[in-house]
């Protein structure tokens, strides 16, 4: 339980940053929680009962300090999808069939933190999490300018809200002032943080709003829309009632939604945790947000993820601990203007952007900046999971170009360097006559057999003499799948058939197991394996009683 280790080490000065953190994130994570919960064709209410317990147990279970779970987008429509049909129109049915999901979908989250399958967040490479934060920034911001600007627009992607936002400006739309009150919240939050740091611009702002509305005449203060009193308390705890043919039906949604769920609460609080420095735990992440569905399937509630329009916010207004998602009180901000509430969170997507870092990119590497444009196009465009799923996949198809096409070399010595180094590199590297010291940057396996194959009969024709020995520098060879091996007992009854013989150097002791196994070591006989490419060497010199030269001179 990481949320009572912190509550153990909780210091004093934290607790005022977390609580006014958590009056700012109350009124936007409870409303935009009732709002997703009728996205997914449920009523309004169980979106406050799957927010609340949701954020309990993740405060005690969950390792990230400053994430926000909570109703999510995402989720919404997979719910929907699966729960609707099944309901047949009941609305407490369906109450129950998305509680049952949750609780399925925390289960499934709990058995794969417990069985340690968070090392899948590893494949979140820099320029993902760059593009990811850059995407979800813009994706923010767009979403949240209409009701900066006093109108609301339909749509869950960035096009249809870009689409919405012309239009609402272009037919006059704007509640000139809502735009006032919120326009006003961004420069004072923003002027804020400039000159005055250590005040906490997002909550004064959203008092001064407050207040501000409340001095407006009543004709004009009525056109602005404010957040409303939020419902108190939650039902008493419950095992949702569903039939087994049932529970089979939800089966495949929980699934799904677990998978979409876990791709999104494993990339926020890791990209998070790296740009402050920190690590966050993935397998105990799992254990957190399958707690927190489970938690919130049996209040009445439904799936939950991450929160990522919420959680910035969380950080931005100084949150410093799992105590902010503890803290709500609804009463308290029922009368702030939404505009205001849209000014906060747009300054939270812009602290989310990371600019400077892909600059980086573009100046050092043009592929990985390349890749960050992906993901980036692909979050704002596609959504967060298709967007970091596409990222992904062309970061592990360059990954596995690189294994296919390594890099590889023909080795010499250098006067005045220790070892054997490439001879394209440095020209001026001598060789034995009769042997060719080959080596290969990649694991062999059955893409990059047949090149492996094609590499040294090409350095063996290319040698300045006609070779006796063929040395495999195989020090950087990490695995030799069957295809491999029976490329290489193939190259060496080639060889062999040309008075060549095929030895290794430097090989590593697991990759000389698989030979064994393979029956290839007995083939090629120990004698041919050497510990250092050096041993290998002082061997062909002795047994051919020749000397180094300088081979690029033609003379030996």
């Amino acid at each position: 339980m990481p949320g009572l280790a912190v509550l153990r080490s909780y210091r004093g000065p934290w607790l005022l940053r977390d609580g006014l953190a958590g009056l700012v994130l109350a009124a936007i994570l409870l409303t935009a929680g009732m709002g997703y919960a009728q996205a997914a064709g449920l009523p309004a209410i169980n979106g406050l009962y799957a927010t609340i317990p949701a954020l309990v147990a993740y405060a005690l279970f969950g390792p990230s300090r400053i994430l926000v779970l909570g109703p999510d987008s995402a989720l919404a429509a997979l719910i929907a999808a699966t729960v609707l049909p099944l309901a047949a129109g009941d609305p407490a049915h369906a109450v129950a069939l998305a509680g049952m999901l949750a609780l399925l979908c925390g289960g499934l989250c709990l058995i794969a933190g417990l069985a340690r399958v968070g090392f899948i967040t590893e494949l979140i490479s820099k320029p993902i999490r760059y593009g990811y934060l850059n995407g979800l920034a813009l994706t923010v911001l767009v979403g949240q300018l209409p009701q900066l600007l006093g109108f609301a627009v339909g749509g869950h992607s960035l096009l249809t809200e870009l689409v919405g936002l012309g239009r609402g400006g272009l037919e006059k739309q704007v509640n000139t002032p809502a735009a006032a009150i919120g326009l006003g919240s961004l420069v004072l939050i923003l002027a804020l943080k400039r000159w005055r740091p250590a005040v906490p611009g997002a909550l004064v702002a959203v008092v001064l709003a407050e207040v501000v509305l409340a001095l407006l005449p009543l004709d004009v203060g009525r056109g602005v829309a404010v957040v409303g009193r939020l419902p108190q308390g939650l039902p008493p705890l419950a095992f949702p009632a569903v039939t087994l043919a049932e529970l089979r039906a939800l089966a495949p949604g929980a699934l799904a939604i677990a998978l979409v769920a876990f791709a999104d609460t494993s990339v926020l609080p890791r990209t998070l945790a790296q740009r402050s420095g920190q690590s966050v735990d993935s397998n105990q992440e799992l254990i957190g947000l399958g707690l927190a569905n489970a938690a919130a399937g049996m209040f009445q509630g439904f799936a939950v993820s991450s929160s990522t329009s919420r959680t910035p916010v969380a950080e931005a207004a100084g949150a410093r601990s799992q105590v902010t998602g503890l803290v709500g009180a609804p009463n308290l901000v029922a009368g702030v203007p939404t505009a205001a509430l849209g000014a906060v969170v747009i300054i939270a997507s812009l602290a989310l952007a990371e600019a400077r870092g892909v600059r980086r990119l573009y100046q050092l590497r043009s592929s990985e900046f390349l890749l960050s444009m992906l993901c980036f196009f692909g979050v704002a465009l596609l959504g967060v999971i298709q967007g970091i799923f596409a990222a992904i996949s062309v970061a592990l198809l360059a990954f596995i170009w690189r294994a296919w096409r390594p890099c590889e070399a023909v080795l010499g010595r250098v006067d005045g360097l220790k070892g054997y180094h490439d001879v394209s590199r440095h020209p001026e590297g001598r060789r034995i006559p009769g042997l060719v010291l080959y080596r290969w940057d990649a694991p062999l396996f059955f893409a990059n057999a047949d090149l492996f194959r094609e590499r040294v009969l090409q350095a063996v024709a290319e040698a300045p003499t006609p070779t006796r020995w063929v040395v495999v520098a195989a020090e950087p060879i990490t695995d030799v799948d069957i295809t491999a091996a029976d490329m290489l007992s193939a190259l060496d009854g080639q060889l062999h058939a040309a008075g060549m013989d095929l030895c290794f150097a430097e090989m590593k002791g697991q990759v000389k197991d698989r030979l064994k196994r393979y029956g290839l070591f007995q083939r090629f006989g120990s004698e041919n394996f050497f510990p250092t490419l050096g041993q290998a060497v002082d061997r062909y010199l002795g047994r051919h009683r020749v000397t180094w030269c300088d081979w690029d001179k033609g003379g030996f």
